[in-house]
């Protein structure tokens, strides 16, 4: 019964976080704004959002290593994911095409979870109003990088701008704001479905981990994470095949980072003490492996040679093969 559920839930999750991440798109695409913005802010807030919903369910029915799990896990996934697009669109060449200003996203990414990471060992919360300082820092750090993140977008906006006062280009219309108005009504209904099925995966990944006698680290940094990080491979995926590479990189770095974030949410509504004291220290092994995947990412595309080093260049089989053995490293020390 509980597989059932978990099944039926995660079904819900991916479909109505695939239907984010389209309406996401539409409203990028009528609204005007980069795709690195949309990407980072929009596309990745949204595929973030079972994630999101689903560690906060987990917390409130005191299962927080589930609810880390799964924040945590998501980034190898993430990271995994940009791995498989690159060994499917090897043409391409995702990570080298991705505008530079991705290394600013992907950066703040590993900054904060290796905070998080570092919180988890030290143990030594400062709680205001039973929330640890760490999770609040964690939290002002993300804003303070994602100002960073659109100061940088901004100006290539304006040159774009520009550009289209050069080429003399026709104002968006009526239409436009129709179909903005339309994409903006099935993001928010997409929201909700994934609002009502997230407490459910919660529960069902729950007592998964109490019949199987699987840790709770474990179902929450695999089984849960991969699932809720379903959306942002297939957006990513169709992103690539329209040739929008910045968005689909922006979308996986972008949710690695706002899942640090969320952090703040989930501590909020644990109840019983700063959430990051209170959680096994098996998590920081992931912390670790997800800040070792996203290095090489940032690796990948900050280097720009035309010709391909498997020595040089970080390969995307090296981060699926770090993917494979960390998730092996970590079914044993914390299954």
């Amino acid at each position: 019964m509980h597989w059932l559920m978990f099944v039926l839930s995660a079904t819900v999750i991916v479909v109505a976080g695939t239907k984010l991440s389209q309406y996401g798109d539409l409203i990028a695409e009528h609204s005007g704004l980069g795709r690195l913005w949309i990407g980072v802010v929009l596309l990745a807030g949204a595929t973030s959002l079972p994630e999101s919903f689903t560690a906060v369910s987990a917390v409130l029915i005191d299962a927080p290593n589930i609810a880390v799990g799964d924040l945590f896990g998501a980034g190898l996934t993430n990271m995994l994911t940009l791995a498989l697009i690159d060994l499917a669109y090897r043409e391409k060449r995702v990570w080298q095409q991705a505008a530079l200003e991705q290394a600013l996203i992907a950066t703040l990414a590993i900054i904060l979870t290796g905070l998080a990471g570092l919180l988890i060992i030290v143990r030594q919360p400062i709680p205001i109003e039973g929330i640890g300082l760490g999770t609040i820092a964690i939290a002002a750090i993300y804003v303070f990088g994602m100002r960073v993140v659109f100061r940088q977008e901004d100006m290539r906006r304006r040159e774009k701008e520009r550009e289209r006062i050069v080429e003399a280009e026709a104002p968006r219309g009526a239409a436009s704001a129709n179909a903005l108005r339309r994409a903006s009504i099935g993001f928010a209904v997409a929201a909700l479905a994934l609002l009502a099925a997230a407490p459910l995966l919660a529960e069902a990944a729950k007592e998964i981990a109490v019949t199987t006698g699987i840790s709770a680290t474990f179902i929450g940094t695999s089984l849960v994470a991969i699932t809720t990080s379903l959306p942002e491979l297939v957006t990513s995926f169709a992103a690539v095949r329209l040739g929008a590479l910045d968005l689909a990189v922006g979308n996986l770095f972008g949710s690695n980072a706002i899942n640090m974030a969320v952090l703040l949410l989930a501590d909020a509504a644990y109840r019983q003490g700063p959430l990051l004291a209170s959680i096994e220290t098996t998590h920081v092994a992931t912390a670790l492996l997800s800040i070792l995947l996203m290095s090489v990412g940032l690796m990948g595309i900050i280097y720009r040679a035309e010709k391909r080093f498997l020595l040089i260049e970080p390969d995307s089989v090296l981060m699926i093969v770090g993917y494979l053995s960390g998730m092996w490293l970590l079914f044993r020390i914390g299954g």
